[in-house]
């Protein structure tokens, strides 16, 4: 299992994050045909033109400054037109348009907006110009990076703080580590899926995608979330009844087959539902709700039958009592939340009284 889930998450290496812009629309519609008839017409940086805003009102001679950026953006790679500057009324500001070679979401035109940007700052230093980039393409380049950026903290927040949660709740390390890693191998697998599904073009007819690209950006935070509550329910299922039964007096491997009979019906079920509610998004003609029922549905698909119900119980077989662990320090300082009703076990012999029955009772 989890040679197989690392196989399908290597493609999540190449994963390359933006907005969906008309190209991505199906080519029935009329934004896509339009799309289509200025990419022929004009070239597919058409599309989505660059807006270069020059600020001198700091240069000594701002006439000076607006050529010397028209012609330095001139020189950059993949510039098809770059417009004469644009002065407003006072003649200390201006706006060039750069049209791109390439197609507004393809990481070529990522690069030359980083490249304009760079250059700015050798413009500032010799005329003390300040150039900045804007329009569609630009902000949606610039949400994609900010998104790509938030990706790796919120996933170790998420996951972490879970991972403290689940440590109170099953009175162990091991457990809780286990859950949080099979987490993340299910989401890397799905990530791994949908980019070579969505932009790399595997399958693509079969799930009726017409153009392939990168992936919107919105998507891999959505899916770890919507895949992590999903998947700490199938855990908290699955294993609370197996720590329940080992608390209760079974061997830790009889435990493990008593919890999951019990257990396994559960996390098929609600995995069952959950995947059909997603899947039916995947005929969805929009590439953007498309991308998101595929994801989430392999996620789950992923998490529920090869993670908790395949891995889950292997590892804890393989270490046994040692599952349970948990230094005597730690088992003092964290509270006692008594999930399994370990606190009913009562035997007659002790001086506490039930008030409903002359027994007394002793916990166990």
């Amino acid at each position: 299992g989890v040679i197989g889930l690392g196989a399908a998450a290597v493609p999540a290496a190449s994963l390359e994050l933006g907005l969906p812009d008309d190209g991505s629309q199906p080519t029935s519609t009329t934004q896509r045909r339009a799309y289509d008839l200025l990419s022929e017409g004009f070239g597919p940086g058409f599309n989505g033109p660059l807006m270069v805003v020059v600020d001198a009102k700091r240069s000594d001679d701002p006439k000076a400054a607006f050529t010397q950026v028209t012609d330095d953006i001139k020189g950059l790679k993949d510039v098809v037109t770059v417009t004469p500057a644009q002065p407003n009324k006072a003649g200390d500001t201006a706006t060039v348009t750069v049209i791109p070679n390439s197609k507004p979401s393809s990481t070529t035109t990522e690069d030359l907006v980083h490249a304009i940007r760079d250059a700015g700052s050798g413009i500032k230093a010799k005329t003390d110009a300040e150039v900045l980039v804007t329009g569609s393409t630009a902000m949606n380049i610039d949400v994609s990076q900010k998104l790509n950026d938030a990706l790796f903290p919120y996933l170790a927040l998420v996951v972490g703080l879970a991972f403290l949660l689940l440590i109170v709740v099953f009175r162990s390390v091991l457990v809780p580590l286990k859950a949080a890693l099979g987490f993340l191998l299910s989401v890397l697998a799905a990530l791994g899926a949908v980019v070579a599904v969505f932009q790399w073009g595997w399958l693509s007819g079969l799930m009726g995608v017409e153009e392939t690209g990168p992936v919107m950006s919105m998507m891999p935070i959505f899916m770890v979330g919507v895949v992590f509550g999903l998947a700490m329910d199938y855990e908290v299922f699955l294993v609370t009844r197996m720590r329940e039964a080992y608390v209760h007096g079974e061997k830790p491997s009889q435990a493990i087959v008593t919890g999951f009979r019990h257990g396994a019906r559960v996390v098929t079920a609600a995995a069952v539902i959950m995947i059909a509610v997603f899947s039916g998004f995947i005929g969805s003609s929009e590439s953007m709700i498309k991308m998101i029922g595929f994801g989430l549905a392999i996620a789950v698909f992923f998490d529920a039958f090869i993670v908790r119900m395949a891995i889950v119980p292997a590892v804890l077989a393989l270490l046994g009592r040692g599952a349970w662990w948990l230094p005597r320090w730690l088992d003092r300082a964290l509270p006692n939340v008594d999930v399994e009703g370990e606190g009913l076990r009562t035997e007659p012999g002790s001086g506490d009284k039930d008030p409903d029955d002359d027994r007394e009772l002793v916990p166990a």
